[in-house]
């Protein structure tokens, strides 16, 4: 890093890259009241065509709770089944959710809303902006970044910031700077994509299917055009070598049997799939997100909503550091590494396991595919755990010992006396849910909400919708040193009336 380079800005938070998990998290920190900075290597409105197309339930709770979840499901369409292999239907409309479907539409929707609403939050952003290198000690970190296009010149200049995010994709030049290993394989070459027409439809449900050399899959935007991947075994080159529609014809008529007369591609593409994840998301002051800290197959459309999940965890955090409503600031810091790198994990696990199955030929392969369509058709309980797990509604975090059985679980969309919980959550704020007749005192980072029927248990909501805390018999001390532990509000308990 030059140290003669001049300083050209400080911030609470600096955030690296501006795709869906810099933006939702930026816009997240700027709506606390924090200042923040964003930097993108990109010129601004460049991501037109992008390979993420799907946006699933949990998704759009975590949307819901910032206000754009019906705009951006006005945009696309929904889509409440997934046929796999031809022999497996998951049937999304059974998610309890106030979304029970995938959204099928583009990332730029996605990102549109997100950088709108970070701009309305105050973000300041950098496009044509690269991060060069970065070093920290216990105050702050210092990221070196040089201009970039036309507008770029050979000066650098100098970035300060108390926080810093990497959320700048599977090149990240953050997680390059902290020279951390992105341990992983790459798992299937040469998948083409293309958005095209089609002459006959193929029905409204996203399809995976496959034969012994090929695999496919179609699914509609909404707009008349479809989103089609495939990848033919015999069939592997560089991700730069030429592309047509005949190609991608060839391979879904390989494996799907037909083409769907499709025409008129508007986009096409080809790339290979890696699975990898860094061994852990925070480095001292910096942390990882989305792409950055983990990669892998597009099976299960998993990528986009597994980066904004991220970004939900761990952008409350920071602001309850930031602003000091926190008891424990360094415990809660490390519980984003705790509660994601797992989540990270599994999400390998499935979409391997997933475009395993697809690229499966040889007898004892194939015989697999069918012994796991089989259980997942016959047993509810273990077709339900899939969906949730595909989702994103099924994940829940670690609990302490002796914690309450709902303590890190997902909350849905409760019915409250003063309104839905996820319209309650737009204000960033915990979410304390009582029974009737419970009253606590005046605190200033805390939304006071209540059971409409004789529940009694007591919830305490995480700004990011998980359960904190919980007791079904909750006494004055315990409430209190819950609040004080989450939220830093002390004196936040007054007498339980009758």
């Amino acid at each position: 890093m030059n140290s003669t380079t001049a300083f050209s800005g400080t911030a609470d938070v600096l955030v690296v890259g501006a795709g869906p998990t810099g933006l939702l998290l930026a816009g997240d920190l700027a709506a606390a009241g924090l200042g923040v900075t964003l930097i993108e290597r990109r010129p601004r409105g460049t991501s037109t065509m992008t390979r993420a197309f799907g946006v699933h339930a949990r998704t759009l709770e975590l949307l819901d709770a910032r206000g754009l979840a019906d705009e951006l499901v006005a945009t696309g369409m929904t889509v409440d089944r997934m046929n796999l292999f031809r022999r497996l239907s998951l049937d999304l409309d059974r998610l309890r959710s106030r979304f029970p479907y995938l959204l099928v539409t583009p990332q730029y929707e996605v990102e549109r809303l997100l950088e709108r609403r970070a701009r309305e939050a105050g973000v300041e952003f950098r496009y044509e902006t690269e991060l060069l290198g970065l070093r920290q000690n216990e105050d702050g970190v210092t990221a070196e970044t040089r201009r970039t296009g036309e507008a770029g010149d050979d000066a650098g200049s100098l970035l300060r910031a108390r926080y810093l995010v990497g959320a700048d994709g599977v090149r990240s030049a953050v997680r390059h700077a902290l020279d951390l290993p992105f341990p992983g394989t790459s798992v299937i070459r040469s998948i083409v994509l293309a958005d095209v027409k089609l002459a006959e439809e193929p029905g409204g449900s996203l399809s995976v299917a496959g034969s012994d050399e090929a695999f496919a899959f179609i699914v509609p935007f909404g707009d008349g055009y479809y989103r089609v991947m495939g990848w033919n075994r015999k069939h592997q080159v560089p991700d730069s070598a030429p592309i047509d529609l005949d190609d991608v014809r060839e391979i879904t008529r390989q494996a799907l049997g037909t083409d769907h007369g499709m025409h008129d591609a508007r986009w096409l593409s080809r790339f290979h799939s890696d699975e990898r994840q860094v061994p852990r998301y925070r480095t001292g002051r910096v942390f990882l997100a989305g792409d950055a800290a983990h990669c892998h197959s597009p099976a299960g459309g998993q990528g986009l909503n597994t980066g904004i999940q991220d970004a939900a965890n761990l952008s409350w955090k920071l602001a309850a550091v930031l602003r000091g409503a926190t008891g424990e600031p360094e415990a809660l810091l490390d519980s984003y590494h705790a509660e994601r790198h797992p989540v990270g994990a599994a999400v390998l696990r499935t979409s391997g396991a997933i475009v395993r199955l697809a690229m499966a030929h040889n007898p004892v392969q194939r015989t697999a595919r069918s012994l796991v369509t089989r259980l997942l058709n016959g047993v509810r309980p273990a077709r339900d755990k899939a969906m949730g797990r595909i989702s994103g509604i099924g994940i829940a975090y670690p609990a302490g010992r002796g914690a309450h059985r709902l303590t890190g679980t997902r909350v849905p969309d409760l019915a409250l006396a003063e309104g839905r919980l996820y319209e309650l959550l737009r204000e960033g704020e915990f979410v304390l849910v009582t029974p009737g007749g419970v009253e606590t005192a005046p605190a200033r980072r805390l939304i006071r909400a209540h059971w409409t029927g004789a529940r009694r248990t007591t919830l305490l909501v995480r700004p990011d919708g998980y359960v904190a805390w919980a007791s079904e018999t909750p006494d004055a001390p315990a409430l209190e040193e819950a609040l004080r532990r989450w939220t830093g509000e002390r004196g936040a308990v007054a007498a339980r009336q009758a």
